[in-house]
């Protein structure tokens, strides 16, 4: 319950400091536009007001209203998956199982979050490859929250505002598996380290063996600065192993 309040409060920590960032960005743009008024004011200085009108740039107001457009709708869009992703960690986390559909809607709505973030050149690659014959898919086997260090891993270590770096983000599910695929270019600047950092990790990898036994991969590799993790769960061994167990 504690690992799960602190995502929840990392959530909204992270969705108020990109709504100070948007914020601080619009005040800059306001004082810039200001600048730019009072310059054209002294340009045209003694002239009437209907020619003042006639000389001011309809483009430039073209431009704030898009801009202010633009930040309300990433704004509401925001907050309507930050919405998706609390009710997730709030109710259906506190499942013991759920299905690898509701975990996939959970991991895309956090990833939509961590968008915000990052430069508009910066290559983010989100797939999801499903065999539609899968009965399992829809069936609660999979541990809730099991994809989120990963993801979450990813975003840290990435340099955002690169237009070399990438994320690349895979859910597959076939032949009664669902696997989780992540890979990023790993920043030059290192990861500012915060109190009880890495915890992550060590706390999925032991989920892992506590829930799934034998029945889980999890491997991670570096290979010319790219950072690869690949989680792979048999759910077929997993319910067969659960029916024997009782």
């Amino acid at each position: 319950m504690v690992y799960v309040l602190e995502i929840t409060i990392g959530l909204l920590l992270l969705l108020v400091g990109v709504l100070f960032w948007r914020l601080t960005a619009l005040l800059k743009e306001k004082q810039e536009i200001q600048k730019r008024f009072t310059a054209l004011q002294d340009r045209v200085d003694g002239l009437q007001l209907d020619n003042l009108e006639s000389r001011l740039n309809p483009h430039l107001f073209k431009n704030i209203l898009n801009s202010i457009q633009s930040h309300a709708y990433q704004t509401f869009f925001a907050l309507d998956k930050l919405a998706n992703v609390l009710d997730y960690i709030l109710y259906d986390s506190q499942q013991k199982l759920v299905t690898p559909r509701e975990e996939i809607a959970f991991a895309i709505n956090l990833i939509e979050i961590n968008k915000i973030k990052i430069s508009p050149l910066f290559e983010l690659r989100v797939k999801t490859k499903v065999n539609d014959n899968e009965k399992l898919f829809d069936q609660k086997l999979l541990a809730p929250l099991i994809s989120i260090d990963l993801i979450e891993n990813a975003f840290k270590h990435a340099d955002l505002q690169s237009a070399d770096a990438f994320i690349s983000v895979l859910f597959e599910f076939k032949d009664h598996c669902f696997s989780l695929t992540v890979s990023n270019k790993i920043s030059d600047k290192k990861a500012m380290k915060k109190e009880r950092s890495g915890i992550g990790a060590t706390t999925l990898e032991q989920r892992l063996r506590i829930i799934y036994k034998n029945n889980f991969q999890l491997e991670k590799h570096t290979d010319n600065s790219i950072y690869t993790v690949h989680l792979k769960i048999n759910l077929l061994d997993y319910k067969n192993q659960m029916l024997i167990t009782g």
